[in-house]
């Protein structure tokens, strides 16, 4: 059973706001293209145990073609990402437990968030039914803005929070069966970087997304000329870039190859180090992966030195779809991304032969913390991947990346997508919103919570006179 001490915190209100976001050019997801997005925000208050209250914030794009692919249409999917949504917020507004955030939040999504999104399933058919992904999305931006309130009620940073004296369990609590033995008295803290060696800058992954324009020579058509790059030259050239995710499709092995190739040449050709390979999780035969890197080593070999690891080429439900991916992981570092939805998943993906994992805020901060331990513990590599974060959505995701020791830096592609969006934030923390020097810089974050200065944010937007498109939802 859990214990309970003075750090304690129980929720006492909990808002909810939507905001409408159009990105600058197309961002390509598996078989779909999307064009906008809407971010969700929430406003959670906690009160501790001696009455004094205080407010967190949480962001999360609720990007439907990445965490509900399929055939029916944008719109209806997206309405019912945001219904299910405000029924989270309505739930997390009658939660009556209390603790630390991790211990709320891993109790609300094994019973709240389980039971809300089991309860819509039964009364949709197969195609209607919200994958389980989703869900956890609709739900991050609460459990985020849950660590955010309880480090500014304590005055501390979230970060330092994950360990006694706030958390009443070890990690062996969160974990089952024979799992539990190497967490017990080991807590989040005890795998992450402390604040005092924390460094203030990360390498930045460009993506190069299938849609993507990579150069004049054969592009015929109209150009974005908004005051942003925008063939791939020129945006290694302005954000000093040496890091490049390649987005393929997963189902033309020709174009795939062609892709990769062309993409490499031009990295060479303007300094970049690294690569990396998105198949977008499409690929069914480990062959697909195997004999694109083959023919690479045999007739581009630099290329697939550049080439740091591969992402997640084959379908996101890890359990229907039980592939021994073992021939591609001997070749290249192989990390699960949609797959590795919790970390019961990273650990069967480990017997399947992945040797990394993609982490992520937007599948709850609570379960990319239980993740990040399980897979350090058990010594797989870590990367922490965007789902196109802005404004304020992009601050706990790259700080868990300057946490959890990646295998290099983090990937940030807002600035690519839709960078007005963040220009309240950028004016307060510009460092994490343009890519200087191929990197981002985490030195302007506060000290409380995650770090955001909401307060000057806001008062940035009163200044330049910019209309805020957030809507509250009633």
């Amino acid at each position: 059973m859990e214990s309970m001490n003075n750090y304690d915190v129980s929720i006492t209100a909990c808002d909810l706001y939507f905001c409408p976001i159009k990105t600058r050019v197309p961002l390509k997801f598996g078989i779909e293209t999307t064009t906008h997005v809407v971010s969700a925000r929430s406003f959670m208050t906690v009160t501790s145990h001696n009455g004094v209250t205080e407010q967190g914030i949480g962001e999360t794009p609720l990007s439907v073609a990445w965490v509900w692919p399929g055939s029916l249409s944008y719109s209806y999917r997206l309405e019912q990402l945001k219904k299910f949504t405000i029924n989270l917020r309505d739930a997390w507004r009658q939660c009556s437990y209390s603790g630390h955030p991790m211990e709320i939040g891993h109790r609300f999504i094994q019973n709240e968030l389980r039971n809300l999104w089991k309860s819509h399933n039964e009364q949709v058919d197969e195609e209607h039914a919200i994958p389980w992904l989703a869900a956890l999305v609709c739900n991050s931006l609460f459990d985020i803005s849950l660590y955010d309130a309880y480090g500014n009620i304590h005055e501390i940073s979230v970060w330092d929070t994950l360990c006694p004296p706030y958390m009443n369990n070890d990690l062996a609590f969160y974990y089952t069966d024979e799992h539990v033995k190497p967490f017990r008295g080991k807590y989040p803290q005890d795998y992450i970087v402390n604040s005092e060696n924390v460094s203030d800058s990360l390498l930045a992954w460009h993506l190069v997304g299938a849609k993507d324009i990579l150069d004049a020579d054969s592009y015929t058509g109209e150009i974005v000329e908004d005051g942003y790059p925008f063939f791939l030259k020129d945006w290694i050239e302005t954000d000093g870039l040496s890091c490049l995710k390649v987005k393929l499709s997963g189902t033309d092995s020709k174009w795939d190859y062609e892709r990769l190739t062309r993409v490499g040449k031009i990295a060479m050709e303007n300094g970049v180090l690294w690569l990396t390979a998105d198949f977008n999780c499409t690929v069914t035969d480990v062959s697909y992966v195997c004999d694109i890197l083959d023919d690479l080593i045999l007739n581009h070999p630099r290329i697939y030195q550049m080439i740091l690891y591969i992402e997640q080429p084959f379908p996101y439900e890890i359990a229907e779809h039980p592939i021994d991916v073992h021939a591609v992981s001997a070749r290249k570092p192989l990390f699960m991304d949609e797959s590795a939805h919790e970390w019961q998943q990273v650990a069967f993906g480990r017997e399947l032969g992945w040797t990394g994992v993609a982490l992520k805020t937007c599948k709850t901060f609570t379960g990319a913390l239980l993740s990040m331990c399980w897979a350090k513990e058990h010594g797989m590599t870590l990367m922490v991947q965007d789902l196109t974060n802005p404004m304020l959505a992009q601050i706990p995701h790259v700080e868990l990346a300057s946490r959890c020791q990646t295998i290099m830096g983090v990937e940030t592609n807002a600035m690519q997508f839709y960078p007005e969006a963040s220009r309240n934030e950028a004016a307060v923390h510009p460092g994490l919103y343009k890519r200087v020097d191929g990197r981002v810089s985490l030195k302007t974050l506060g000290d409380k919570g995650f770090g955001y200065r909401f307060e000057e944010i806001v008062k940035k937007m009163e200044e330049t006179g910019v209309e805020s498109l957030w809507q509250k939802v009633d």
